[in-house]
């Protein structure tokens, strides 16, 4: 995998990190996911899960996968993260 830089408001990253710790996963795997169904117009192509996790993908409770257009034009859209 490439490794890349991002920057986020405080407020995002806490969404971000508490789904992962719903998920029992990790920032990153949250944020590549994200990516990855946003790049792919809203279908993921796969689904990324800590190893050993016992992640199903389904908690039961809405992820960024069903909020990634709504979180996306937050950020883009408020002056102060540009």
């Amino acid at each position: 995998m490439k490794r890349t830089t991002i920057k986020i408001s405080e407020e995002l990253d806490t969404k971000l990190r508490h789904m992962a710790a719903q998920r029992n996963g990790t920032l990153s795997e949250v944020i590549r996911e994200a990516l990855e169904l946003y790049a792919n117009g809203g279908v993921p192509k796969r689904r990324f899960f800590s190893a050993g996790s016992g992640a199903s993908g389904q908690s039961g409770s809405p992820g960024v996968a069903s909020r990634i257009e709504e979180i996306l034009a937050e950020e883009w859209s408020d002056p102060r993260h540009s």
